[in-house]
């Protein structure tokens, strides 16, 4: 980023902190991974609505793929990371580097 540049645009979706943690636990994923709901609950410290409410936002923009399903009877929903998500992920922290790094993290 230099002084005739503005500065980059934070992607909305992301940037509220807890999509921002949801989306940072799952990229540590490989592709095609997923986690179990209640896992992604359990390592954010996050209450089951909260964390439907923000799945629910970051689904809606395609960043996240939910797969609800059976394990024997009881019921499992599986949380991945889209091909979407993690570029968008990567264009965020890009973004972030930018604006802590006025060289845009390069040197």
């Amino acid at each position: 980023m230099t002084a005739d540049q503005p500065p980059p645009e934070l992607d909305p979706v992301i940037h509220a902190q807890a999509r921002l943690r949801v989306v940072a636990a799952l990229n540590v994923l490989g592709d095609g991974d997923e986690m179990t709901f209640g896992s992604l609950k359990d390592l954010l410290g996050m209450t089951a609505g909260n964390l439907s409410v923000h799945l629910t936002k970051l689904e809606e923009a395609e960043y996240v793929r939910i797969t609800k399903t059976h394990r024997g009877r009881t019921p499992v929903t599986y949380v991945a990371l889209t091909r979407r998500g993690r570029l968008a992920f990567e264009d965020y922290t890009r973004a972030i580097r930018a604006l802590i790094d006025p060289a845009g993290g390069t040197t």
